[in-house]
This record gives C-alpha cells, sequence and structure tokens, in this order.
C-alpha cells in the first residue's frame, strides 16, 4: 500500500506558516492543543472563528479552507481524543460532553458571543447542539457537511452498521490486534478512496496522504468507539428549530455520508437558514473544494457582520 509521497505538492501556501501558533490549555485536567491563525491584517473587524473538525480528523483537516482565509482570526483544536489533544478524563465522549468542551475552552480562551462557531462533519453535530443548548454564545453558526439525517436510517443506514461491528470487534480485541484493525492502512486507504471525488491524481494523493497521517492519531480505542457512537447518534436536524442565529449550511453535491435531500430537509427546519451547494465534491469539502467553501463563508459574514 503506497503511502504519502515527501516530495508530493502539500496544497498549503507559505503565508499559512506565518500566520500559524500553537498553544495547549488545561481543561478538566486534560491537555487541549490548539492552533491560531491570525490574520495577515488585523482591523477592528477582523472576525475570530472557532473551528470543530469530524471524527478521526484532527485540526490538519480544514488547513486548506482556514489558509483562503486571511482576513480571520481562526482556532482550531484537535477535540479531545483526537490528534495531539488527550481524551476526556472525567466522563464519556458524546455530543453533551464535546459541547460542555467548547463551553470550557471558548472560556479559556476569552472568546465572547461575537466568535463564529464552524463545525465539519462530527464536528456540524458537535455544533448545532452546542448552540442549541447555549443560545447567545456565539454568532453566526457554519456547518460543512453537516450530518443532517440519522445515520443508522435510509440507504447508508446498513454501512454504517457495519462501521459500528467494526469499531466494536476493534475495542474487543486483544489491545495490539484492536488498534492493528483500526489503525490498518489498507482500511484507511479504502476509505480514503471511497470518500475522494477528484479525478485529479495529484489532490487525490493529498487526500490520501492527509488520511495516512492523521486518520489514525486518536487516544485509546475506548474513547474512538464513544465517539463514534455519538457521531452516529445524532444529527443536525434534531435540534434545527432551537438554532436561532443566522446558519450557513455548506453542502457537497456528491456527498453520500451527509446526502443532498437531507440537507434541504434540514434547511425547510432551520429559522434564519442558507444552504450553499457545491458541485462535484462529496464529504471532503475541506480538501477538495476549500475556494468556493472560503467564499461562501466569507460572503455569509459580510451579510452578518458583528
Amino acid at each position: 500500500m503506497q503511502t504519502a509521497d515527501p516530495g508530493a505538492p502539500t496544497y498549503l501556501s507559505a503565508g499559512l506558516a506565518a500566520r500559524t501558533t500553537a498553544g495547549v490549555v488545561q481543561l478538566a485536567g486534560a491537555p487541549v492543543a490548539y492552533w491560531t491563525y491570525e490574520p495577515q491584517h488585523a482591523a477592528p473587524e477582523t472576525r475570530t472563528m472557532l473551528v470543530i473538525h469530524g471524527f478521526r480528523g484532527d485540526h490538519h483537516g480544514l488547513l486548506r479552507v482556514a489558509d483562503l482565509l486571511p482576513d480571520m482570526r481562526i482556532i482550531m483544536p484537535d477535540l479531545p481524543g483526537f490528534g495531539s489533544s488527550a481524551a476526556f478524563a472525567d466522563g464519556n465522549h458524546s455530543v453533551a460532553h464535546y459541547g460542555r468542551f467548547i463551553t470550557g475552552f471558548m472560556a479559556e480562551l476569552g472568546l465572547g458571543p461575537e466568535t463564529v462557531l464552524l463545525g465539519h462533519s462530527f464536528g456540524s453535530i458537535i455544533a448545532a447542539h452546542f448552540v442549541a443548548a447555549n443560545p447567545g454564545t456565539v454568532t453566526p453558526l457554519i456547518l460543512v457537511n453537516p450530518i443532517a439525517a440519522p445515520a443508522l436510517e435510509g440507504p447508508k443506514g446498513v454501512m454504517t452498521r457495519l462501521a459500528v461491528l467494526y469499531y466494536r470487534l476493534a475495542a474487543r480485541l486483544p489491545r495490539r490486534a484492536g488498534l492493528a484493525l483500526l489503525r490498518s492502512p489498507l482500511i484507511v486507504r479504502i476509505m480514503s478512496e471511497a470518500m475522494a471525488k477528484t479525478r485529479d491524481p495529484g489532490l487525490r494523493g493529498f487526500i490520501h496522504g492527509q488520511h495516512h497521517a492523521y486518520f489514525s492519531a486518536f487516544a485509546d480505542r475506548d474513547s474512538l468507539l464513544e465517539s463514534f457512537t455519538a457521531s452516529v447518534s445524532g444529527n443536525v436536524t434534531e435540534v434545527a428549530a432551537r438554532l436561532t442565529l443566522p446558519v450557513l449550511l455548506i453542502a457537497g453535491e456528491k456527498d453520500e455520508i451527509a446526502a443532498l435531500p437531507d440537507q434541504h430537509t434540514l434547511l425547510a427546519q432551520l429559522p434564519d437558514g442558507e444552504l450553499k451547494v457545491i458541485p462535484g465534491v462529496g464529504h471532503l469539502i475541506h480538501y477538495e473544494t476549500p475556494e468556493p467553501a472560503a467564499h461562501h463563508i466569507r460572503s455569509f459574514l459580510k451579510d452578518h457582520p458583528a
């Protein structure tokens, strides 16, 4: 199985590194790693956006979008249990607990109600449920590839149930065998091939390299199973009516995980929602089509100033 080519293009600008600072905060006795991407030219109207990544991802997944928003201050933590952040030390990895994490993280960094909140995939569930439970803490809300329908229902239900068995089996096997199953390069590559829609060989190579490098950076099997269970047990639509702030949905035309018909159903239930559909892309908007995603984000924030 081929891994990432060290000489392959990174698809990230040199300027992004100059905007980047890394930090660590202690929340409930556990370290949380986060990265801040400062604006190239700060101004009084500079917006701050908190970004919540998806399941088995970390902050690396949203870097192409951050790169294309040089006029914003963007803060991206690795969620507890993923990337460089420790698992929760005080409870399971549920949607509600991740919501409490956002509350603590925002308080630690002094982020106020003018903060923009963005969630991708599983992060869309966390972000939406957080806002529904804590109205007035952020504005507005942006959801990329939002999970709009129950994962265990509809056409994708069979595949979801197979995934449930996979994670449960990996959690029950002896530690070494379970981790080998979860971190199998073959399984990671199959997943990456299935989600990538671009035919550009260079970009596909970049995506596979990203998944190979970061998809297996989780704290332990138990927290991963808890997070996976949370990711398939909730969705955005179940709290849509309580999202009274402006909400932008950015969906992929070919998304098989967050299907387009479900996005229209979600939109109809939002009090103040807007849907932008990006053609030709699936569940990897953040990797494959960051340019139109960044354009929609800028336009939406221009229409909804702080």
